[in-house]
């Protein structure tokens, strides 16, 4: 019995599998970059309407963001110490219409709340009205969403900081859940977990922009104020 090695591939079946590899990947990688543009897209839809409901929330009170307005007066004034985001969004529930609005579609780690609702009770009766469809009940908190909120925002200086993505750093690391004071000439940045580097921002104006981290900084350098507070998700 004779051994029979292995064929080596000819010259002409390599440049045939290169040539098909070429064709797939010139069919692949468009996709993929219409999906990434898609979702950027999304996400500054996202923060439009973000935006609009500010607005429309302060046309009925006094032209004032809800941290600006007392929690008696159906504001979050009071609860801005407290760092937590959710319930600037959670006084705007008519004006959002649905918290999907919340979620950036590139934030892999946040699902959107069914309900703008905090009750467990409530919660669990929308879970029983999905429940064919497989989904987890759970009450609106800060894990249901992707925007942080500029808490100190105020209608008559345009330029502050009113909402954007949450994945911002300072000096290259990840802010963290609560409080985070930026001076102007902090080292602001963006992870690389949410487009790639960069990130969306809603301003007090209403306008949205996706920003660099050098444009970031600029832009925090002319908001006007020496502090910017945002409330990190």
């Amino acid at each position: 019995m004779t051994n029979n090695p292995a064929r080596a591939l000819t010259l002409i079946e390599v440049l045939v599998v290169l040539s098909v590899l070429v064709i797939a990947a010139g069919l692949l990688l468009p996709r993929l970059a219409g999906n990434t543009r898609s979702r950027r897209i999304q996400c500054v839809n996202n923060l439009k309407q973000v935006g609009m409901a500010y607005h429309l929330w302060g046309n009925d009170h006094d032209n004032k963001f809800p941290m600006q307005v007392s929690v008696t007066d159906g504001g979050t004034m009071e609860l801005v110490p407290s760092g937590l985001v959710f319930p600037h969004y959670l006084v705007m529930s008519n004006e959002l219409s649905t918290p999907k609005l919340l979620i950036c579609p590139e934030d892999q780690d946040r699902t959107a709340a069914w309900t703008f609702s905090t009750n467990v009770n409530d919660s669990r009766r929308n879970y029983y009205d999905r429940i064919g469809r497989g989904q987890e009940w759970q009450p609106m908190d800060d894990n249901h969403v992707s925007y942080f909120v500029g808490v100190d925002a105020d209608p008559v200086r345009p330029g502050m900081l009113l909402a954007g993505d949450r994945n911002l750093t300072v000096d290259g690391i990840p802010l963290q859940h609560g409080l985070a004071s930026l001076a102007t000439r902090s080292l602001v940045g963006w992870s690389k977990t949410m487009h790639k580097n960069c990130g969306n921002v809603v301003f007090a104006d209403g306008s949205v922009w996706q920003f660099s981290a050098a444009k970031l900084r600029e832009a925090l350098a002319k908001t006007g104020v020496a502090t910017n507070r945002l409330a990190i998700p």
